[in-house]
């Protein structure tokens, strides 16, 4: 059986479809997004506001098709993928049609975040709080009514880190299938790292960013790493997060020097582990992913409100991502606040999410250095395990004869 950090051939075999058919097709531009709305200073810990559960799903409207050549009509399926981990739920709405050759390609129809935190206090208890888990099924509630609304057809949620270490993930399951009418699936750290490998490659330029690539994704309870080419071939899941770590130790505002001391001894031992799995100096191309690599970037950029095409594949010298990390590290939560590229429920944990980026930047330069290369920019990516859930739906869809 593979081991904590090795990928499964059963799990590459769901996501290496779409993966390889899509990696060589242009994914046509999503809409303009805009950061999600403050609601208030606390939204990542606050209740938020409940909404009616929605009754069971009525049939969509016909969906369109598209020409995938030689006379055939393949029909667009539309698709919502779901990914909540320990600190917010989102939300992708996507057509899955035909490109060249019939890989599938992907047509943002609507990308939405919470910040619910779902993962509040698990690292302590190892239960789910009954307050947060109300929050997180508010928003499942609210996303089956977005569902509906655009006429989506099929679904996947995927659940991660929170919801794999809590006794009583049962309710939280129970939960989503009364407000979605599906059974969310709560993968393993080896399966998350292949979905966002995915996510991520399918929109990678290897003429401007050549493989071997090593895509991290940091998330509220832990970080995902995961070499590949044009799939993934190794990857590794570390049970450090930025909610995982603030809770564990960076309590001061702004944390101390003693905090950042035992915070960054956690990451790097857990490094030590990874390193041994994942060759991290094979690595030509770092790319970072979810809320706390894009919040660094957006900050590393200047931008005076978060931008999503600005962020999407931006390319920060590693002294810039670095020197970013730190500034956010060490801001007092009024500072942070005061950015206005910063969403109001990631204030209290940027500083951990940063200081997890920095410490893997610092290790794979280290590891590319000894390869006899070396690692000078770092790169951003928005697509992440939602487009690999989305991916992965897709993959699985008939697409007619």
């Amino acid at each position: 059986m593979p081991g904590h950090g090795e990928v499964d051939p059963r799990v590459l075999q769901r996501v290496e479809g779409a993966l390889l058919a899509h990696a060589a097709q242009p994914r046509r531009p999503a809409p303009a997004r805009t950061h999600p709305p403050r609601r208030h200073p606390h939204a990542g810990t606050g209740p938020r506001l409940h909404r009616p559960c929605v009754p069971a799903r009525s049939p969509p409207s016909a969906a369109p098709s598209v020409s995938a050549g030689r006379g055939r009509v393949v029909p667009v399926t539309r698709v919502a993928a779901i990914d909540c981990g320990t600190n917010s739920i989102r939300l992708l709405i996507a057509d899955v049609g035909a490109g060249a050759g019939g890989a599938p390609r992907l047509t943002d129809v609507v990308r939405r975040m919470e910040i619910v935190r779902l993962g509040q206090g698990v690292d302590r208890t190892g239960r789910l709080d009954p307050v947060a888990l109300a929050r997180t099924l508010d928003a499942a509630r609210e996303y089956a009514q977005v569902c509906d609304q655009h006429g989506v057809e099929r679904i996947r949620f995927v659940a991660t880190s929170a919801t794999r270490d809590a006794e009583n993930r049962q309710d939280f399951v129970d939960g989503v299938r009364a407000a979605l009418g599906v059974e969310p699936e709560v993968v393993s750290g080896a399966e998350e790292a292949a979905l966002s490998f995915a996510g991520a490659a399918s929109v990678l330029d290897p003429s401007a960013h050549p493989g071997p690539y090593l895509v991290v994704d940091i998330g509220g309870g832990s970080t995902e790493l995961v070499l590949g080419q044009r799939q993934p071939h190794a990857a590794w899941s570390m049970d450090v997060g930025c909610v995982r770590l603030t809770e564990r130790h960076l309590h001061g505002d702004p944390p101390t020097a003693a905090e950042e001391g035992a915070a960054r001894a956690d990451v790097r031992t857990m490094l030590d582990a990874a390193r041994a799995q994942v060759s991290l100096g094979a690595a030509r191309t770092l790319v970072g992913l979810a809320g706390s690599v894009t919040t660094v970037t957006a900050h590393a950029l200047d931008l005076p409100a978060y931008d999503p095409a600005a962020i999407d594949g931006a390319t920060l010298s590693v002294a810039d991502a670095l020197a970013s990390c730190r500034a956010l590290l060490h801001a007092t939560r009024a500072e942070r606040i005061a950015m206005g590229f910063m969403h109001p429920g990631r204030v209290d944990v940027i500083g951990a999410g940063a200081l997890v980026w920095s410490e893997v930047i610092a290790r794979v330069r280290e590891e590319v250095a000894a390869q006899g290369g070396a690692l000078t920019t770092v790169v951003t990516s928005e697509h992440d395990i939602l487009d690999g859930i989305a991916l992965s739906i897709g993959a699985a869809a008939p697409t007619g004869d």
